[in-house]
């Protein structure tokens, strides 16, 4: 397509976010695993399980994210502050790709010592300062969920934006979290983060968009690579850039762009 000017540019992506920021995205998108609740601990320990397992078919991350929080008696917050390791037999045998009995179970125990120990996943995702940066947030994060010896294959389910990593489902996460506006997608429970610092989530999808419209020039989907496109985005949306992940997403997935 020509390129547009700015204005042409942010008048598309409201219109594609205006398009998929709706109720309509829930249902088939795994934030519909969160949305299942009320309680903001409920909220934040389903969508970070859900986030977790965030890649490959949807239909497959709703359906294992489902056998996860039912196994939990659709209680959440109850089940990690209270369970015993008795409780932990049915998830030993939980696979969802490369997400193993292992991760699932040492997972587990390190959301039991966030809650009873750290203020849970919001204490954990806190700001070392105000105007730290959130790759710096998000890897402090990572290394307090791990601070407990556990099976070094699971660090690979936590990226580290440090070590280079795009961190599409934690920031994807953050979104659900801390985003909030008039359309009820995303839950902006915590306040401890500003929309205007989130990270776009990057995949396949909103990489191969944000090229074709010019909002990205490097070529590997890495960290760097998500800065730059939030950055472009934030020109066009200083206080809120990561609203357009519905654009980008939806023009990639559903409009084939």
């Amino acid at each position: 397509m020509a390129r547009l000017s700015a204005a042409e540019l942010r008048n598309f992506l409201d219109d594609m976010t205006d398009r998929y920021n709706r109720p309509g995205f829930i249902e088939t998108d795994p934030v519909s695993i969160p949305h299942r609740y009320r309680n903001k601990e409920d909220i934040e320990i389903a969508g970070f399980l859900a986030a977790t397992i965030a890649w490959g078919q949807r239909p497959v991350i709703l359906k294992n994210a489902s056998r996860l929080l039912g196994w939990m008696d659709d209680s959440p917050a109850a089940f990690v502050r209270g369970f015993s390791e008795k409780d932990l037999k049915p998830f030993r045998g939980f696979v969802h790709r490369t997400f193993h009995p292992d991760d699932c179970l040492y997972f587990l125990r390190a959301l039991q010592r966030a809650y009873r120990e750290n203020d849970g996943l919001q204490g954990l995702f806190t700001p070392a300062c105000p105007d730290a940066p959130l790759r710096d947030t998000i890897s402090s994060a990572r290394r307090r969920f791990f601070e407990e010896p556990g099976p070094a294959r699971s660090h690979k389910h936590f990226s580290d934006p440090v070590k280079g990593s795009a961190a599409k489902r934690i920031n994807m996460f953050l979104r659900w979290m801390v985003r909030h506006d008039e359309r009820g997608v995303d839950f902006g429970i915590w306040k401890q983060l500003q929309p205007a610092s989130l990270i776009c989530p990057l995949d396949v999808h909103s990489a191969r968009v944000g090229r074709k419209l010019g909002l990205l020039k490097r070529k590997s989907n890495d960290w760097q690579a998500a800065e730059e496109l939030t950055a472009a985005l934030r020109k066009l949306c200083p206080e809120d850039p990561v609203k357009y992940d519905y654009a980008l997403f939806g023009l990639g997935v559903f409009e084939r762009f």
